[in-house]
């Protein structure tokens, strides 16, 4: 189904899948767990952070967040 896709700004590509139009169907081939404080993932033109005490739990209990295994 066609569309209109406005403005789009891509300020850092690190891998992955950028998808404009149509598709059959978009899988990941890999997958990771990333563990940071409280506005230290942002990315952007202009980022302003205003954090004050920052926690984090690192304990996962689900071994398999996300299995690729057949994602071919």
């Amino acid at each position: 189904m066609p569309s209109i896709v406005g403005p789009v700004q891509i300020i850092h590509v690190s891998g992955g899948v950028v998808q404009f139009g149509d598709t059959v169907y978009i899988s990941p081939k890999n997958s990771s767990k990333v563990v940071e404080g409280s506005g230290s993932g942002n990315n952007g033109g202009l980022i302003v952070n205003n954090n004050g005490l920052n926690g984090n739990n690192i304990l996962d209990q689900n071994l398999i967040d996300q299995p690729t295994v057949g994602n071919n």
